[in-house]
């Protein structure tokens, strides 16, 4: 299956409005009062499938993205990737906050999600990133992550987090080890931001200052179900500590597709 969504976000007269909200199923886009929500249409990703969002927030427009469950990578009947790309651009006094529920490989998938993002100066970013590794009683499936984000067009991070059966090792103690989910919070800022992590049972954390400013929380879980709600945790502190914090975006003006 392949399909190409596309968002946009404006700013004008002093509010944002979701100028396009195209969907392509099995991404289907949804405007609500707490921003715009990513719903699965149909079973994705399975092996074949070659997803594309398109994610674009004007200068000084604030957007919030959530989906409305977890995503459950599975394989195909015959061997084959599935593709997610997502390309973001956020304009220059932007505000995005990418909040969406985790990835879970189910056994078998091949899963290779790419995410690309360009950040203008001045604007403010949430970055929210979760891998399970398997369903429960099952082995995991395997995942290509990369990210790659650009600040005022100088790269800020190339990341790439290979697992599963077919990256060798990537089970061993340098990666992941035992823990059964990975994820991490990325925060770029107009300065650089103040972000307490909490005291989270059950998750090891690290937080790295980059040269943004931008911190970038990487957490691996040691508790089953504890990875969620810690990874929540540090978002809802790292969208108050820049205020304003990035609200809904608002009544959609037009709509494609």
């Amino acid at each position: 299956m392949q399909a190409h969504a596309r968002l946009v976000a404006e700013h004008a007269a002093g509010r944002t409005r979701v100028t396009t909200l195209r969907s392509a199923p099995p991404l289907t886009l949804r405007d609500t009062p707490t921003g715009v929500h990513l719903v699965s249409s149909a079973a994705s990703p399975v092996g074949g499938d070659d997803v594309r969002l398109d994610v674009e927030v004007f200068p000084r427009a604030e957007l919030v993205v959530r989906s409305v469950a977890a995503s459950l990578a599975l394989p195909a009947p015959r061997p084959a990737p599935s593709h997610l790309h997502v390309e973001v651009d956020v304009g220059a006094g932007g505000r995005l906050a990418w909040i969406p529920q985790p990835t879970i490989l189910g056994r078998g998938c091949d899963h290779r999600a790419t995410a690309a993002v360009r950040v203008g100066a001045g604007a403010h970013l949430v970055w929210r990133e979760e891998l399970v590794l398997g369903r429960w009683g099952e082995t995991t499936g395997s995942v290509l992550s990369r990210l790659r984000v650009d600040l005022d067009g100088r790269p800020l991070v190339r990341h790439d987090l290979a697992l599963g059966p077919l990256w060798p090792g990537s089970e061993g103690p340098a990666v992941v080890g035992p823990s059964g989910a990975v994820g991490s919070v990325l925060v770029v800022a107009a300065h650089t931001p103040c972000l307490p992590v909490p005291e989270l049972p059950g998750v090891h954390l690290e937080v790295l200052e980059l040269d943004g400013p931008a911190l970038w929380v990487l957490a691996v879980e040691r508790r089953p179900g504890a990875l969620g709600p810690a990874l929540d945790a540090v978002v809802a502190v790292a969208l108050e500590a820049d205020a304003p914090r990035p609200g809904p975006a608002g009544a959609a003006a037009t709509r494609t597709g």
